[in-house]
């Protein structure tokens, strides 16, 4: 506790933090929320903010690569993070995220898998659905945006704003039908479309052409 409370107000001195509307988020209960990644700054602020807001149990992936660092090795392991292997389908790591999501938890992934750092949406990896589907838990989207230039901001003695968008809930239901490769990466599209609906036009990169966006396998609460 005492490790979140000093990153949550050390954020707050260099980030302008707009994340009301994260209250929002149901008190209980598994849940799957998904966000875009611009860059280092969104998991310890929605981390923080979220731990300052509710005290909810929460959790997500990061790449193995961060336990070689001893620093950021400490903070992951504070926050119960699960590593995974970026470079294969790891699913040791799948398995214990929808262990934690069954069990209660709040699960926090972005579908891009990466950090786009032009703060435009990337085109979403499968294993969103998969998580989504495996898990049976309500998905909810939010996106942030603001501090993508933080760097220039900083320069300028200006603190970047990291300004959040609160999506609608949904759970995602193949209709019956098996849930292969190809229904999955269309699944991983909807929520992305889901997201790029709350992002200014500039942000929404691979999913720019909203017309282009379905719903056919979201089943909204």
């Amino acid at each position: 506790q005492l490790v979140n409370a000093v990153m949550y107000r050390l954020l707050h001195l260099f980030v302008r933090v707009e994340a009301e509307e994260l209250e929002q988020i149901p008190a209980n209960g598994p849940l799957l929320l998904i966000t875009n990644h611009i860059n280092f700054l969104e998991g310890p602020i929605v981390y923080t903010q979220l731990q300052h807001i509710q005290k909810r149990s929460l959790t997500g992936f990061a790449k193995i690569e961060f336990w070689d660092n001893p620093f950021t090795a400490f903070l992951f392991d504070t926050w119960d993070t699960i590593p995974l292997k970026r470079d294969e389908a790891d699913l040791n790591a799948i398995k214990k995220a929808v262990a934690r999501i069954k069990a209660g938890d709040i699960f926090a992934m972005s579908p891009e898998g990466t950090r786009s750092y032009d703060a435009k949406l990337l085109r979403a990896h499968s294993g969103i659905a998969m998580l989504g589907y495996m898990s049976g838990a309500p998905i909810l989207p939010f996106v942030g945006y603001g501090h993508e230039n933080y760097a220039s901001d900083y320069k300028h003695f200006r603190r970047p704003t990291y300004q959040v968008k609160l999506g609608k809930q949904f759970r995602l239901d193949s209709g019956g039908k098996r849930v292969k490769a190809e229904m999955r990466q269309e699944m991983a599209d909807e929520i992305m479309y889901q997201m790029a609906l709350l992002l200014p036009k500039k942000y929404r990169g691979e999913y720019a052409d909203l017309s282009q966006a379905t719903t056919k396998y979201l089943n909204f609460d």
